[in-house]
């Protein structure tokens, strides 16, 4: 039984497992607040004793997969800009680490890549070789899976979905990330002269805005109507693109997915001819919590 170990870093925590690689199971799951390894000052140092214990526990692992939230070199082995943790920009972690740990591989991706990958090998559902993925959340990340591969694109950082340019001179994850949905959705509901359960106290919340949209409310339908309706041309740009036409939504923002979805498609309808639409497939990321590092280890698959 071949396993591998998946580590997911992170601007909360730093979480990391050993994953068997026939089903996914995750065992020595350990997670540790990012903060306290950054405020020692040697955070790749902490990093490579926490991987130490689980290499002790575990010897007949020798690949380490890494998921990180920020840009990386093209040949995967320095970090360029990981604005979360900035003190390490410039790393060369790859080969800090196989000097640390001699007899082991280490792959280096970003997280949203990471997580985009993890779905073809752990996900639910089966998968074609090639796939966009997209993630909402805090900021709108995205990835391009080709031929099982992830698409580096010219300098190695290709797909960045949230800085694609959209409504109001704004990038798309400044019209629909975590906050700029809330904000919308708190302008909306002061000029909402309907019955809603949205509150009115500017307190909105994801959690509440989907709830409302289960129950139909009209206000939180329009909310979401809205986003799916940008998203949808943001996602139409990288169809036309790429030329791929099945689609993945994850984040801690998917849980909209059913009430964002009737734009998305009207937003298809609109702009693409039939060679796109007869194969349109859409659907929601399956692996929830565990994409990263379940994202992480599949960078460790041949």
């Amino acid at each position: 039984m071949e396993q591998y170990l998946g580590i997911d870093v992170g601007g909360t925590n730093v979480k990391m497992g050993i994953v068997d690689a026939t089903d996914g199971r995750i065992s020595n799951f350990y997670s540790h607040d990012t903060a306290s390894w950054r405020s020692s000052g040697h955070f790749i140092d902490r990093l490579g004793d926490a991987i130490a214990l689980q290499l002790v526990e575990y010897p007949e692992v020798k690949r380490v997969g890494i998921g990180v939230p920020g840009l990386t070199t093209r040949d995967r082995t320095t970090l360029i800009e990981i604005t979360a943790i900035p003190e390490i920009d410039g790393v060369a972690i790859v080969p800090d680490l196989k000097k640390r740990f001699p007899g082991h591989d280490f792959f280096l991706e970003n997280d949203a890549n990471a997580a985009a990958l993890g779905e073809y090998y752990f996900g639910e559902d089966k998968l074609p070789e090639d796939y966009i993925f997209v993630t909402l959340g805090t900021g709108i990340g995205g990835a391009a899976i080709i031929d099982k591969k992830v698409f580096k694109g010219g300098g190695g950082n290709a797909m960045e979905p949230g800085h694609i340019p959209s409504k109001n001179s704004k990038v798309l994850e400044r019209n629909i990330g975590k906050k700029e949905l809330l904000d919308m959705a708190n302008a909306m509901r002061a000029s909402y002269t309907g019955e809603t359960q949205l509150p009115a106290d500017g307190t909105i919340s994801t959690t509440g805005l989907v709830a409302a949209a289960a129950g139909g409310d009209e206000l939180a339908k329009q909310v979401f109507y809205e986003m799916g309706y940008l998203l949808g041309e943001g996602l139409v740009a990288m169809i036309r693109i790429l030329d791929i036409t099945t689609i993945l939504i994850g984040g801690g923002i998917s849980a909209s997915f059913e009430y964002i979805l009737p734009a998305i498609n009207e937003r298809f309808n609109y702009w693409l001819t039939p060679y796109y639409t007869k194969t349109i497939s859409i659907k929601r990321a399956t692996l929830a919590n565990d994409a990263g590092l379940l994202g992480a280890a599949s960078l460790c698959f041949d």
